[in-house]
């Protein structure tokens, strides 16, 4: 009986998988067996880190982490400097400061929205023409007015 429950606890670890390509790497902030490799097989997924984007893109299910860690599991460094930064760790430890530090960034405006405010800055309605000459009407413009020189010249010679 006590061999057995042995065999059924793990060293659980919550820590990130790599995604991602070259020089861009994207992480899964995840639970696993401490044993297992860094891309092996997950307990479960609680999050994700985009380290790239500017400020780093960290999302991390609030109440899967603290159940997690709870239950013992550890957090790599790296992990718990994400989870003081979500504030995921005060939280956990009851330590002030539970709100974090994250940042957050701002919502990108909509084409609409961009398209509207150039419209106001040129103070002008919407073109449905194209806004370039056609090759072919140009070509036409510049043959007839020297068309109608070439009899005037003429007649400058007579005279």
């Amino acid at each position: 009986m006590r061999s057995d429950h042995w065999r059924n606890t793990m060293a659980v670890k919550i820590k990130l998988t790599r995604l991602g390509k070259i020089r861009n790497p994207q992480y899964r902030i995840v639970v696993a067996d401490s044993r297992t490799r860094r891309n092996g097989r997950v307990i479960e997924t609680i999050g994700k880190y985009h380290p790239k984007e500017e400020p780093s893109l960290i999302e991390v299910d609030s109440e899967r982490a603290q159940y997690w860690l709870g239950v013992g599991a550890q957090p790599t460094e790296p992990v718990a400097a994400i989870l003081k930064i979500t504030g995921d760790w005060q939280k956990y430890k009851g330590l002030p400061g539970a709100e974090g530090t994250l940042k957050v960034a701002e919502p990108k405006t909509s084409k609409l929205d961009l398209f509207n405010a150039a419209l106001a800055a040129a103070d002008s309605a919407p073109v449905a023409e194209a806004i370039t000459p056609k090759k072919k009407a140009a070509k036409k413009a510049d043959e007839a007015p020297a068309a109608d020189e070439a009899p005037a010249a003429d007649a400058k010679d007579e005279a």
